[in-house]
């Protein structure tokens, strides 16, 4: 169990050249935008276009900041994505466009390699300590606002954008948002789990 610290995120251009990604974790390390297995990240998109394309990968995006976007999925019809909408999920090798609803916005990816890894994702508002249960395999933990606090061996606080990451391990992490950092709002967290086929953990 290790923490990711927002400070510490690998910023790179999109493999479109359209903006900026943030990368949270990849898998392998130092794996580029080619051959991971699986990757998460943040992007800021600052106007309408294309998506980057991904051959044999499956994502699932979340809005973080701003109002959201609607994406033209070729062979769907558009979608609109917000901050409350359920997360969206979509092949990654498909021609897809986005439209800006209001303004730039940040998003949230995650993607596996078709046939060797798989994900899911999971939006989580929380004001009362909460239990999650991690999976074999990878799951991370993402602190969008406020801080929480990980009731572990050694505790640990997560601040915005801080993630939490546990590999190798089914375990239950009791989290106590912090109170004293956000005293009058809920903290969002996202629970990524990612798992293995065929042997691949």
């Amino acid at each position: 169990m290790r923490i990711l610290r927002a400070a510490d995120y690998r910023v790179m251009p999109w493999k479109n050249g359209g903006g900026t990604t943030t990368e949270i974790a990849v898998s392998p390390a130092g794996a580029g935008l080619d051959d991971f297995d699986w990757r998460v990240s943040m992007a800021r998109v600052e106007g309408s276009g294309p998506f980057s394309q991904f051959a044999g990968i499956d994502r699932t995006l979340a809005i973080l900041e701003g109002e959201g976007i609607v994406l033209d999925i070729a062979g769907r019809p558009p979608t609109s994505v917000n901050r409350t909408t359920a997360l969206f999920s979509f092949p990654a090798d498909v021609p897809t466009a986005a439209k800006l609803v209001g303004g730039p916005i940040t998003d949230l990816n995650v993607m596996t390699h078709r046939g060797r890894t798989t994900h899911s994702v999971e939006r989580l508002v929380v004001s009362a300590p909460v239990e999650i249960r991690t999976e074999p395999g990878t799951t991370l933990i993402l602190c969008l606002d406020g801080e929480v606090v990980i009731a572990a061996a050694e505790p640990a606080r997560l601040g915005p954008f801080d993630t939490l990451l546990v590999e190798r391990a089914a375990v239950t992490l009791p989290i106590q948002p912090s109170l004293l950092a956000q005293p009058t709002h809920d903290t969002t967290l996202f629970v990524i789990r990612i798992g293995g086929i065929r042997g691949n953990d």
